[in-house]
């Protein structure tokens, strides 16, 4: 469980590294810039995981690995927004998030399955409404 104080540095880090990516370093990517699913801080705020989600992107892939190249330059543009905020800015580790794309498969998954529907219950059981329902025999020696 995260403490209160590694929520806010990752929410914190979060917005800024949004702006970083859509105003300081809109020319360092292409087309859309990457979107920021998530930010997990580790306890002594030292490393900063950020989840990146690249949906739009047609390459996903390449994308991440332009964002990687470009980690130095991104962590330096996000140090100049924080430094009021924080003492040191964690080393920043960037990974895909491919849980929407995880979602959509899921749902193709359950969209697929063919269910066959309840078989018809006796006649002779549904006219008899009141009689107990059977007890299962749970050992082998229980009478019935």
């Amino acid at each position: 469980m995260e403490s209160k104080r590694q929520q806010k540095v990752a929410s914190l880090l979060q917005q800024e590294l949004a702006a970083v990516f859509q105003r300081d370093l809109p020319h360092l990517f292409p087309g859309l810039p990457p979107g920021i699913s998530l930010v997990r801080v580790s306890p002594d705020l030292g490393i900063a995981r950020v989840y990146l989600s690249l949906l739009l992107a047609q390459n996903a892939d390449d994308q991440l690995l332009l964002v990687k190249d470009n980690q130095k330059v991104v962590r330096q543009a996000l140090a100049k927004r924080v430094r009021q905020q924080l003492r040191v800015v964690p080393e920043l580790v960037f990974f895909l998030d491919d849980s929407a794309a995880y979602a959509a498969h899921m749902d193709k998954v359950f969209g697929d399955l063919h269910i066959p529907p309840a078989p018809p219950e006796d006649d002779a059981a549904s006219d008899d409404a009141s009689a107990a329902p059977k007890r299962p025999k749970l050992f082998a020696d229980e009478d019935e």
